[in-house]
């Protein structure tokens, strides 16, 4: 990657490996700046548009038999085939030696990550990648945290340090570039079935249906 246009490089389902970031059902449950049940949906939607795309996947938990608890198992069904990495104690996922090394093994240097908590689990990392050579996307809303004041502070930060504030939709419409792709139906269903373009992608199909 040339880091001269690192900022207007593009996504493509060749270069990028999605992160899940500590996703686990105790701090899920202390997310007060997005609705939890938008939470949920978009966490689905991102994991679906890895799955469809067929992008790696790794997911991290912390501490994961403590109060953190388990990684949230609808997503772990959605991608079975993840690389997880359980860590033992680092909060920062990028000095877990064999997260960093599954990261290393993907050979994509566009890293798009969610977290919980945001201003934790997901920009810690993210920084980290930035120094590192790599560029992720934090895409913040699959991620959450303890309130908006705290979202607002690390969104700024994370832009400081040179890391893409993304939100999941743009990360799928990216993905799919054209929609004279071989995967761009596949990825537009994803964003109908995860938001009210729905409507659209719904009535497009009825259309096609009727034309044959």
């Amino acid at each position: 990657m040339n880091t001269n246009n690192r900022f207007t490089e593009f996504l493509t389902k060749e270069n990028a490996v999605l992160t899940l970031i500590d996703h686990q059902t105790g701090l899920l449950a202390s997310v007060r700046d997005i609705d939890p049940l938008l939470l949920q949906n978009n966490l689905k939607a991102l994991a679906t548009m890895a799955k469809v795309a067929g992008i790696p996947v790794i997911i991290t938990t912390s501490m994961a038999d403590g109060p953190n608890g388990p990684f949230w198992q609808e997503i772990l069904n959605i991608v079975p085939d993840a690389t997880i990495v359980d860590r033992p104690g680092e909060i920062n996922a990028w000095d877990n030696p064999d997260f960093k090394a599954a990261i290393d093994k993907a050979g994509r240097k566009k890293v798009i990550m969610a977290g919980i908590v945001t201003d934790v689990c997901l920009l810690f990392p993210a920084i980290s990648a930035v120094r590192d050579g790599y560029d992720p996307y934090a895409v913040v809303d699959a991620s959450g945290t303890w309130n908006k004041m705290v979202q607002d502070a690390t969104m700024h930060r994370l832009s400081q340090a040179g890391a893409k504030v993304a939100t999941w939709a743009s990360v799928n419409a990216e993905l799919m570039r054209d929609w004279r792709d071989e995967k761009s139906m596949e990825l537009g269903g994803v964003l109908g079935q995860f938001t009210s373009y729905g409507w659209i992608y719904e009535s497009y199909l009825s259309s096609v249906k009727q034309r044959k």
